[in-house]
């Protein structure tokens, strides 16, 4: 058992902070953190002496995405909601099982979205892949200087599954980045709206929670409301139904041969060959020249 939490939750100053604590790792997600994360939120929501959530990561990075190299059998198993037990031939891949495990996920990537009170992501180091689906279900983004986002999956194995980029970015911007995989700096995530301040890394976290101590001067109902008026303009123009194609999507990329052969490649030549093969193209992330 790990010493500490994977997910930290603390009530300091009116504010809730959630820490995701997999540093070595990288935050990387697996259902344990997800959970810790979904947990963490609902105690926020419960608790009348917060005002505010912040969310972030330890260590070096806020999160790499999911967890694609748990090492020798780790691999999560999709959980089995209610369906018969079937034995599954080589190869076969069940849409709805997936469809319903991912979008597990997913479903508790969105209480950020639907809690009452304002949750600000405070982005450091790397937010990468699934980490987005995350983040981007926050009400505020705030970024270190040098952090880097973006969707790599979309080169290969994997579609946004809350898929808020073009609710919050627009059509231009976001066909920019998820059709490429191309990363995002936090100038150029300034300049597009995808955040909403930038800050040098060691002033970062204090000026994140300076700002979200200040809705402590703001009734909840207030704030819930207003974020709730808001959220439902976008889920008018079809949230809901874009993020039930974007998980199922997300499934069909992961079991295409491509995908298949991308996978197998991690045992063949190892996992970080096969992100350097996949990134070297486009010069970013961990492939970006010194």
């Amino acid at each position: 058992m790990p010493d500490e939490p994977v997910v930290l939750y603390e009530e300091r100053d009116s504010l809730a902070i959630i820490t995701l604590n997999r540093p070595e790792k990288m935050n990387t997600l697996n259902d344990d953190v997800i959970q810790g994360i979904a947990d963490a939120i609902d105690a926020a929501t419960a608790s009348a002496a917060v005002s505010a959530v912040v969310i972030r990561g330890a260590g070096r990075t806020f999160t790499a995405g999911y967890d694609l190299n748990p090492g020798p059998g780790r691999r999560p198993t999709p959980r089995r909601y209610g369906a018969a037990e079937v034995e599954h031939r080589a190869g076969a891949w069940d849409p709805v099982r997936d469809f319903q495990f991912m979008g597990h996920n997913m479903k508790r990537f969105m209480k950020l979205w639907e809690c009452p009170k304002p949750v600000i992501a405070q982005l450091h180091g790397y937010v990468l892949g699934g980490g987005t689906d995350l983040i981007l279900c926050a009400d505020l983004i705030f970024m270190a200087e040098d952090a880097i986002i973006g969707y790599p999956p979309s080169r290969v194995y994997g579609t946004p599954t809350t898929m808020m980029w073009v609710y919050r970015l627009g059509l231009e911007h976001a066909k920019q980045f998820l059709l490429s995989g191309d990363q995002i700096d936090a100038e150029t995530a300034l300049r597009i709206g995808l955040v909403s301040k930038v800050f040098p890394l060691e002033k970062l976290a204090a000026e994140t929670e300076k700002y979200a101590m200040r809705y402590r001067n703001i009734p909840a109902n207030q704030l819930a409301l207003n974020k709730m008026l808001i959220n439902q303009a976008y889920e008018n123009m079809g949230l809901r139904t874009t993020q039930m194609f974007g998980t199922l999507f997300d499934g069909i990329t992961r079991h295409t041969e491509e995908a298949l052969r991308w996978r197998e490649s991690f045992g063949e030549i190892g996992f970080r060959q096969t992100i350097t093969q996949r990134d070297g193209p486009f010069e970013d992330y961990g492939e970006r020249p010194r």
